[in-house]
């Protein structure tokens, strides 16, 4: 599959998803975007938004084995991974796998549990493993977690630790829908008596694990120029230079920012990244890894208007 054939294919996973879901295409997007670079996704959004339904729709269109996570404040990192439990039957002890065990994990809500429990993930995400009592197990190939979270200033919620954040190549924000995308959610679902269910809405699978991963294949072909490389490089290491920014972008953001730059290129149905490619995914990249300096925060400074600047002030290549 060349990169015209996978922009082709992903148009049509898009179009599945986003069918009467109504002002998050770039949202799904760039869902598809992350999948195909190898990266996670962290969504947050107000209650209602669809973010639930969004990542369950992925899953079912592109006919992946989907695992589902209720985070909850009493939630254990055994209910993540799983646990060896002994079998009285045959005096050994089994393993019994947990949700994590899938391809496309839903982490609904991840910021309701304590951090202690959030952290059970980092080495599923950052690794494609898990290791329970001194025995690794490798997950499925295709791993992605996409996790949705409530605005921190809501009730009840705890803020993830940095290196959990740091794993997420996008943080993506769930916009409310205008006027007319409202009413239509509310003339197609509102005489309903409960949610719709995916198979009611005709909604099935538009691709097979062989065509994604001739997809993800055509991604890695794109062509990445030393001085785009270069670009990157300077626009992440800006974040640790400005006075505004008391911690800044790591080694990972760059590499991560670099291979989905790759990925909207193929999605654009490009063989080659532009500088364009960066400075749209910067900001989705880079706002949950930097923390504002004390007096950024006193002036009420935002870190998407940061990122903006610095996208504007870091030369890009012709």
């Amino acid at each position: 599959m060349n990169v015209a054939h996978a922009r082709r294919h992903a148009t049509q996973i898009i179009d599945a998803v986003a069918e009467e879901l109504y002002g998050v295409e770039t949202v799904i997007k760039l869902s598809l975007a992350a999948l195909l670079s190898g990266g996670h996704v962290l969504l947050e959004g107000n209650p209602g938004l669809g973010k639930t339904e969004l990542v369950k729709r992925l899953a079912r269109v592109m006919n992946l084995k989907a695992g589902r996570i209720q985070f909850t404040p009493d939630l254990m990192p055994a209910d993540i991974l799983g646990s060896n439990l002994f079998n009285f039957q045959t005096s050994q002890f089994t393993l019994t796998r947990g949700p994590v065990f899938c391809e496309l994990l839903l982490a609904d809500e991840i910021n309701r549990t304590p951090p202690k429990t959030q952290a059970a993930l980092l080495e599923a995400m950052q690794e494609g493993q898990v290791t329970l009592d001194g025995e690794t197990h490798v997950l499925p190939h295709r791993f992605m977690v996409v996790a949705t979270q409530n605005p921190i200033e809501s009730q009840g919620v705890y803020p993830l630790p940095e290196a959990q954040l740091d794993r997420f190549l996008f943080k993506l924000l769930v916009p409310y829908p205008n006027a007319d995308e409202e009413a239509r959610i509310v003339a197609r679902f509102g005489r309903r008596s409960g949610p719709p269910r995916a198979a009611e809405l005709g909604i099935g699978a538009v691709t097979d694990r062989a065509s994604l991963a001739a997809a993800v294949a055509a991604v890695q072909t794109v062509t990445l120029a030393e001085s785009v490389t270069d670009y990157v490089v300077r626009l992440v290491r800006a974040t640790r230079e400005s006075a505004d920014i008391a911690i800044g972008a790591s080694p990972r953001a760059a590499v991560l920012l670099a291979g989905a730059a790759r990925a909207r290129a193929a999605l654009a149905g490009r063989d080659y990244v532009l500088p364009d490619d960066v400075k749209a995914l910067a900001t989705a990249v880079l706002r949950h890894r930097l923390l504002l300096s004390p007096a950024a925060e006193i002036e009420g400074k935002e870190i998407e208007a940061l990122v903006d600047d610095l996208v504007r002030q870091t030369e890009a290549p012709r």
